[in-house]
């Protein structure tokens, strides 16, 4: 369990509080609209109605305790801007902006966050890849070039093993695992059988990925 900090309740970042909240996080949630407050209550362990460009609110609540500090400030990049860089002269340990155009990703990293979210284009690139070919059912991207995909095993894969397929040497991706409908398994060995209705957890470069998958 971690201790949170989030700045900023419009919809981006009350659906951050609510995963936080299911996780079992800590939450003190700050915005400076009250009605933005008073939705988030339900999913939040404490809130405070506040300036967050003003360094003394900030400093009131004691940046330094928190682990993960979100700035999930939408439609006022300066003060998003402003906010991520006190928070990171007050001490935060770790900054998660939002960031709604690259060049506010470029500014914000300058600036004091460590790491920059980026939902719209991530979003428009997760539902290219997932919608567009059949086999996809989703995927996480791990760096610019690799990526782990869920997929149904391809036609011409039905009935043989790992072994057989040699799918390491021949396509240059691994399976993680394997799930059906009544388990999930990462026990994978050259013995291990693919049938129709299983769905595969596959690690590789996104261009591999595109041959045997049609990504």
């Amino acid at each position: 369990m971690k201790n949170v900090l989030l700045i900023g309740l419009g919809r981006f970042g009350r659906h951050i509080a609510m995963q936080l909240s299911q996780m079992g996080h800590e939450i003190m949630a700050v915005d400076w609209n009250e009605e933005r407050v008073d939705k988030a209550l339900p999913f939040v362990t404490n809130a405070q109605i506040g300036d967050s460009t003003n360094a003394e609110f900030l400093r009131s609540l004691g940046i330094g305790n928190y682990d993960i500090c979100f700035v999930t400030i939408g439609g006022n990049f300066q003060n998003s801007l402003e906010t991520t860089s006190l928070l990171k002269e007050l001490g935060a340990k770790l900054v998660i902006s939002r960031a709604e155009r690259d060049v506010q990703e470029k500014f914000l990293l300058r600036n004091g966050a460590d790491k920059v979210v980026y939902p719209e284009k991530q979003v428009a690139k997760w539902a290219s890849i997932r919608y567009t070919d059949d086999h996809i059912l989703d995927y996480m991207e791990v760096d610019a070039s690799h990526a782990i995909f869920e997929v149904g095993v391809p036609e011409e894969w039905t009935g043989k093993t790992v072994e057989e397929l040699d799918i390491r040497k021949r396509y240059n991706i691994n399976i993680l695992a394997v799930k059906n409908e009544e388990d999930f398994s990462i026990a994978i060995s050259p013995d291990t059988y693919l049938s129709e209705n299983m769905k595969l957890l596959v690690l590789g470069e996104y261009k591999e990925l595109q041959k045997c998958f049609r990504v």
